[in-house]
């Protein structure tokens, strides 16, 4: 997207932890912001700190509400004019063991995790295109969508989406003149913690998880992990760079070999049938992955 000067980003929640490090950065780059987050007292908050109220706009939003987005993204077309970046990053930790989970806790984790970037996209995809000036997708996943562990099905399977969703994406909204990025983190100081604080009163009765949510709220945030403020500068950088992945920890980058070299090793050991790979080649690979390498690497020459 090169400059965001000017632009306007539309961040789902936006309030607090990185949702709220990626508004400082984009705020400090002339970008107008739009804080969109299920917690008033948050977004009262998150105004307040930014101190930037011709630039800043607040609205309340559950992001599995489908009419309440569409209002959402019409308060701030009505503020600032047009929406050129989306931001899908409202999100919830719902943890545990697979074997105790519920339909509440997988109907909210999927509904918010997943859901929430779906009907964001449906809502405000189109709006971009139509102003024609161009915009940028970031799609919140997680390092756990490359590095599944255990006690994260429900979480993996929605952030996995949403990678997969950006990168299927990439390549048709490039037409279009809007880039694609799918953001995976590793551990940053948040309050993703305290999740379980918002789950609603309809997935409540059929929950496996809440005596552990309730657990969770006291672990403490290690000051080891990453702060919001540098995880919100990466992914200004990558918006600017209309980076198709946006990664903030090094350390995952063994793990992630090992997932996709043990991937590789489990291909059959056998000759390639050549006219079934002529019959099934649009298939067999993507050229953004061809992309981003290439950007990557005139990066590297340029440095």
């Amino acid at each position: 997207m090169g400059d965001v000067s000017g632009r306007t980003a539309f961040i789902t929640g936006g309030a607090n932890g990185i949702g709220l490090g990626i508004a400082r950065a984009l705020v400090r780059a002339g970008a107008n912001v739009v804080i969109a987050d299920i917690r008033e007292d948050a977004l009262a908050q998150a105004k307040a700190d930014l101190a930037a109220d011709g630039q800043v706009e607040t609205v309340q939003l559950d992001v599995t509400d489908r009419a309440g987005f569409a209002r959402a993204a019409d308060a701030a077309e009505a503020r600032f004019g047009k929406i050129h970046i989306l931001i899908g990053n409202a999100g919830v930790g719902v943890m545990g063991p697979v074997l105790d989970a519920r339909f509440d806790d997988w109907d909210w984790g999927m509904g918010v995790n997943l859901g929430g970037v779906i009907n964001g996209l449906v809502t405000i995809l189109p709006r971009i295109k139509a102003h024609g000036e161009g915009g940028q997708i970031v799609t919140t996943s997680s390092q756990s969508a490359l590095i599944p562990i255990g006690y994260s099905a429900i979480y993996t399977a929605a952030k996995a989406a949403v990678l997969g969703i950006s990168e299927a994406i990439r390549g048709e909204l490039a037409a279009e003149n809007i880039g694609v990025s799918a953001f995976m983190p590793g551990p940053v100081q948040s309050n993703i913690a305290h999740s379980g604080e918002l789950r609603p009163a309809e997935y409540r009765e059929d929950s496996g998880y809440r005596k552990r949510e309730e657990e969770l709220e006291k672990r403490p945030v290690s000051p080891l992990w990453m702060s919001a403020d540098e995880v919100g500068e990466r992914v200004l950088a990558g918006i600017r760079a209309n980076d198709l992945y946006i990664l903030t920890h090094p350390e995952f980058a063994a793990g992630m070999r090992t997932r996709f070299d043990a991937i590789l090793a489990s291909f059959p050991d056998e000759t390639i049938n050549q006219d079934r790979a002529k019959e099934i080649g649009f298939l067999l690979g993507n050229p953004v992955f061809d992309d981003q390498l290439a950007r990557r690497k005139a990066r590297e020459l340029a440095a």
